[in-house]
């Protein structure tokens, strides 16, 4: 298809020109948060296996005795032939973490989101995001055909301000934040954005997958999204809350009814994981961002996830290769993952990184990154 590869030539090319073109890069995951890439070892700082339970060995021992005796597939999706047994205690074990009735376990955090917001809301109805929502949180939405509208960042007066305009209009409300913020490391403030629900007769979704084993929120949301992939070191995605909504996504989320369901091996992993989740890991992960931000004279990291805001996407681009060169992987995150003009060294911590290695990066940075860098407001 010349005419094809012409046009995605030249995108390409222009891509490249902003310093946004995305390549893969192999990465060989190696013990105590290091990884091997481009023939060389590197500390890693870009991972979400928050509390380091991907390698942990009771993890990795549950999902090999489940392949053993199950093997490598579930072989159809969950409405068919796939809901293996032990979906019910990790989904068990889920909802009570969550304080919730019930939950449902799907393929992925994307997934989960792609499927449960089309399943929530539709045309006629009013979905009210937080702007800087992950891109699953939109795309779900924009799946649905209800009217999205996004208020500026954590701000509850533009929330009040949009639902005050356009809720009378529509039969349903829905309002989405993240809990923790994925390229911000900040936090929602969800007792307000739950005042706000009650008082607008709306449901409140809340996206805790970088907020699950770091965070425990004193609330319940409608509905909990989240994922298996972070701080519980595996794969797979979530949805908590009452019965009667878990019983309608199970009928009804296309993500659920047309995807394979997850291998046994990765339940198996994901419940035993969710076991190892103590207050003592996060406890030891929040302590290490702090020890970072405080040793670069940086606002007190929040969560897991500290982001160093450069702006230009080739100078973060130029100052992770220099991290790089110093043994240290830490990606640049560049549009369309951020706003264009706020690229950044997303630095993300784990329970397994050493104070030793925290202090290191903080020094390199102070050598390596000659761009100027703020926290994000």
């Amino acid at each position: 298809m010349p005419a094809l590869d012409a046009k995605l030539k030249q995108e390409r090319t222009a891509r490249e020109a902003r310093q946004e073109w995305r390549a893969l890069a192999q990465t060989e995951p190696l013990a105590a948060m290091r990884v091997r890439r481009n023939g060389r070892t590197l500390i890693s700082f870009s991972g979400n296996d928050y509390l380091g339970l991907s390698r942990h060995p009771e993890v990795v021992a549950a999902a090999s005795t489940a392949l053993a005796r199950y093997g490598a597939g579930a072989g159809a999706s969950r409405l068919v032939t796939g809901n293996h047994p032990r979906y019910g205690a990790l989904e068990a074990r889920l909802a009570a973490i969550k304080q919730s009735e019930a939950a449902l376990v799907v393929g992925s955090g994307y997934l989960a989101n792609l499927g449960a917001i089309p399943a929530l809301a539709g045309k006629g109805d009013l979905i009210l995001a937080d702007k800087l929502s992950h891109a699953c949180i939109l795309d779900g939405a924009r799946l649905s055909g209800a009217n999205l509208k996004r208020f500026k960042h954590n701000d509850m007066a533009d929330l009040a301000r949009l639902l005050a305009a356009h809720r009378t209009h529509h039969a349903q409300c829905l309002i989405i934040t993240e809990h923790v913020f994925s390229m911000d490391g900040d936090v929602a403030p969800l007792k307000e954005i739950r005042a706000l629900c009650d008082a607008h007769d709306a449901v409140m979704m809340v996206d805790d997958a970088h907020g699950l084993g770091i965070l425990s929120p004193d609330l319940q949301p409608d509905l909990w999204m989240g994922t298996l992939s972070k701080a519980a070191g595996g794969y797979g995605g979530y949805l908590a809350g009452s019965r009667v909504v878990i019983d309608h996504l199970t009928a009804t989320m296309r993500s659920v009814i047309f995807s394979t369901a997850l291998p046994p091996a990765t339940i198996a992993a994901a419940e035993r994981a969710l076991e190892l989740m103590t207050p003592e890991r996060a406890t030891r992960v929040l302590m290490l961002a702090r020890r970072f931000t405080s040793a670069l004279d940086l606002p007190h990291a929040q969560t897991a996830i500290v982001p160093l805001i450069i702006g230009d996407s080739a100078a973060a681009c130029e100052a992770s290769a220099q991290l790089e060169e110093a043994g240290f992987l830490v990606t640049a995150i560049r549009p369309p993952t951020v706003a264009r003009g706020t690229a950044r060294l997303r630095v993300t911590f784990s329970a397994l990184h050493e104070e030793t290695m925290v202090d290191a990066l903080a020094a390199a940075v102070k050598t390596c990154v000659a761009t100027k860098f703020e926290n994000a407001d």
